[in-house]
């Protein structure tokens, strides 16, 4: 999947921030901050062909029903939409 947004990820004490860079830092609202499950999905994202791909390799990794996996991918991926970051 492509990232359309210039995103550089950094980890702050002990949280997953997304710092906005380039021309990106004048389209964005302030930093993105991830999740555990939000770094696994963005980590993941660039290979990924679709939230299918995304799915297997989370329910690989978490101990979650495939029902739940798909919502809370389905939710991040719509938000990462939203801000036109996909």
């Amino acid at each position: 999947m492509k990232i359309k947004k210039e995103l550089i990820k950094r980890d702050i004490a002990g949280d997953t921030i997304l710092v906005p860079v380039g021309k990106t830092v004048y389209d964005s609202n302030g930093l993105f901050v991830l999740n555990e499950l939000g770094t696994f999905i963005w980590d993941i994202l660039p290979q990924a062909e679709n939230e299918a791909e995304i799915c297997r390799a989370v329910l690989a990794e978490y101990d979650v029903s495939a029902e739940e996996a798909a919502a809370d991918i389905a939710e991040f991926m719509a938000r990462l939409k939203e801000l036109g970051i996909l």
